[in-house]
């Protein structure tokens, strides 16, 4: 049996392991556009902020390749897969048969609309060669700006300021990761971010870069002009997706998979960032980029590749993040469409700082926001993944802790 797995990010590796255990002969061939190993790429932004050695982000041992028999070609991209003959062709001219193969491409920066964007010093943040050029310009750097609100956004922001640099941060929407909260808890966010010395211009964007041959200052969409000498891009991903052929493999804005991670064509396969399987509370599909759903899927992704059939009810979204001294948790659907089938229960406490977003669809919960005494999250979001009713008056899911006996009276 052949193998071939084009990425070599969590999905890929976690598929390449689960093949193994169960294939102990068949080729594995791994496919990648960066010339390094499996790596962290969530911990690339503790290397800008200078707590971690890039050597650090590895997650296998060196010789990994070896050890599992793993045929690696690192350094060139897969540009074309032939269906019908089973083949896939790289940009180095090599063209590689497949019986088995699983697309875990994961995803490239979402690109800006905005004249001088060629400019240098504009950098994204998706792997670690960005982050190391992003380290070679440091010690020119005084203003940067930060464009974008998610996690990439803050996590770049949070690593030029612990850096001594004078960071602004520019979010179109009206508050921070407006993906991941709602909008009273965004707001705690903002004022956090302010409090320690973050500049954020909501409800703008940028229009045009300027600066001759490294960008020198931002146009804003609000006639603002911001002076910088770096910008980080941090406006969420896309699935790459730009090589497969749609005619054979079915993509919407990723890679439509079924409960075994299998595409609409037989022996070809999909995991991670790329994507796109049935989202668990919004019974709909979706792509959730997130680390341990990549892994996951990754594995499930293996395991049927290697002949034995195992589905899963879909895949979550959550989060949970440290904002200075906000602790953040999110999972599921945040913000439903305003609708008698959706119930939303919140509740603030001032002295404590916490707020908790509760949302309910029929008679089990579908989303949470927990800002602060966020331990009662796993309960919470176990209840979204494994769709347990509420047998409970819903307002005792506000209070904490939360524990599995409590829900069960």
């Amino acid at each position: 049996m052949n193998h071939v797995i084009i990425g070599n990010g969590i999905a890929g590796l976690s598929a390449a392991e689960a093949i193994r255990q169960l294939d102990a002969d068949g080729a594995i061939f791994m496919i990648s556009d960066e010339p390094l190993e499996p790596y962290c790429r969530p911990m690339i932004s503790l290397v800008l902020q200078g707590v971690l050695d890039p050597s650090k982000l590895s997650i296998r041992k060196t010789g990994f390749y070896k050890s599992l028999n793993i045929t690696p070609i690192l350094g060139s991209r897969v540009v074309q897969i032939d269906a019908d003959q089973k083949t896939v062709s790289l940009s180095d001219g090599q063209t590689l048969p497949f019986d088995r193969l699983l697309i875990a491409s994961g995803a490239d920066p979402r690109p800006i609309k905005a004249a001088g964007s060629h400019l240098h010093r504009i950098f994204f943040m998706r792997n670690r060669q960005h982050v190391m050029d992003m380290l070679e310009a440091l010690p020119e750097t005084r203003r940067a700006l930060v464009i974008g609100g998610g996690l990439v956004g803050f996590k770049a922001a949070y690593g030029l300021l612990h850096r001594g640099v004078d960071v602004t941060m520019l979010i179109r929407s009206g508050y921070p990761l407006s993906l991941q909260v709602d909008a009273d808890a965004g707001a705690m966010i903002l004022g956090e971010l302010v409090r320690h010395g973050l500049n954020v211009r909501v409800g703008a964007e940028v229009s045009a870069f300027t600066g001759d041959t490294a960008v020198t200052g931002a146009c804003l969409s609000d006639g603002a002009q911001l002076p910088c000498d770096m910008v980080i891009v941090g406006k969420g991903v896309l699935p790459s997706v730009s090589f497969i052929p749609r005619d054979r493999i079915q993509v919407d804005l990723g890679v439509v998979v079924d409960a075994h991670m299998e595409t609409t064509c037989p022996g070809v396969f999909a995991a991670g960032d790329v994507a796109e399987s049935v989202d668990i509370a919004r019974k709909t599909r979706w792509v959730n980029a997130i680390w341990p759903e990549a892994a996951a899927q990754g594995r499930l992704a293996g395991v049927n590749m290697a002949g034995r059939a195992v589905s899963c009810h879909g895949s979550l979204g959550r989060n949970v993040i440290r904002i200075f001294d906000l602790d953040v948790m999110t999972a599921g659907w945040i913000n439903p469409p305003s609708d008698p089938r959706y119930e939303v229960l919140a509740d603030f406490h001032p002295r404590t700082n916490t707020y908790r977003r509760l949302v309910f669809e029929d008679n089990r919960l579908i989303g949470a926001v927990l800002v602060n005494h966020i331990e009662s999250g796993g309960v919470l979001m176990a209840m979204i993944q494994n769709k347990i009713p509420i047998s409970i008056p819903r307002r005792k899911l506000l209070q904490f802790p939360v524990s599995p006996k409590s829900i069960m009276y």
